[in-house]
C-alpha cells in the first residue's frame, strides 16, 4: 500500500480549525492567566473558530460534513468489534470512536465557551471587566446602593457566578482527559491501521 493511500486528506479549513482550537487552548492553559484580558478574548477567539468548524460541517467537503461521522454508540461498538477482530474498514471521515471523541471535545469546548462568556460579559472591557458586570456588582461603588449590591452578590447572583465558575472548570478539567484520550487514540490508529493520522493533519500535506 502507497503513503498515498494510507494518509488521509483533510481540506485546509479543518486543518486550520484543528490547529487553531489546539493553539488557543494551549494558550488560555499555560500562558493567560485566568479571567485576564488575555485570557477572554482567546476564549472568545475560540468561539469563533469553532463556529466556523461547526459551519463547516454544514457546507463544508463531504468528509467534512457532519454526515461523514455521525455520533452513533451502535457503530462505536461496532468498531470496538473490528479491531478485536483484527479488521481494517475504510472510513471517508473519522472512524465511529472518533468522531464520538469529537463531538464530545466540541460539546465540551461549547460548555466552556458559554460559562465564560456568562462570567466574563461580551464584550471585555479592559482587565477588569467593570462595564461588563451585573448592575448588583457595579453598585457596590456607590453609597447606600453598596449594601444592594453585597447582597444581591450573597444572594442569587452570588450563587449563580459560583455555579457557572465550577461548571467551567469541570469542563474544563474534563476537556483535558478528552485530550488526552484522543491523543491515546490517534497514536493507536497510526500503530494499528499504518495510516499517518497525525501527518494528514499537517497545514501543508495534500
Amino acid at each position: 500500500m502507497t503513503a498515498t493511500t494510507n494518509t488521509r486528506r483533510w481540506d485546509p479549513v479543518v486543518k486550520l480549525t484543528h490547529w487553531t482550537i489546539v493553539a488557543a487552548i494551549l494558550a488560555n492553559a499555560v500562558i493567560t492567566e485566568e479571567g485576564s484580558a488575555a485570557h477572554v478574548w482567546v476564549g472568545y477567539a475560540l468561539a469563533a473558530i469553532l463556529a466556523l468548524r461547526l459551519l463547516w460541517g454544514l457546507i463544508g467537503p463531504a468528509e467534512a460534513r457532519f454526515t461523514a461521522f455521525p455520533p452513533s454508540p451502535v457503530r462505536a461498538l461496532r468498531h470496538i468489534g473490528e479491531i478485536r477482530r483484527g479488521e481494517q474498514a475504510e472510513h471517508a471521515s473519522h472512524n465511529p470512536l472518533g468522531a464520538l471523541m469529537v463531538y464530545a471535545i466540541w460539546s465540551c469546548l461549547g460548555v466552556i465557551i458559554a460559562t465564560g462568556i456568562a462570567m466574563a460579559g461580551f464584550p471585555p472591557q479592559g482587565e477588569s471587566h467593570e462595564e461588563d458586570r451585573p448592575a448588583a456588582y457595579a453598585s457596590a461603588e456607590y453609597g447606600e446602593e453598596s449594601e444592594e449590591g453585597e447582597e444581591a452578590r450573597e444572594g442569587g447572583e452570588g450563587h449563580e457566578e459560583d455555579g457557572m465558575e465550577e461548571l467551567h472548570e469541570v469542563a474544563v478539567n474534563l476537556l483535558y482527559l478528552l485530550i488526552v484520550l484522543h491523543i491515546a487514540g490517534v497514536v493507536f490508529e497510526t500503530r494499528r491501521s499504518g495510516r499517518q493520522v497525525v501527518l494528514a493533519m499537517l497545514p501543508r500535506r495534500r
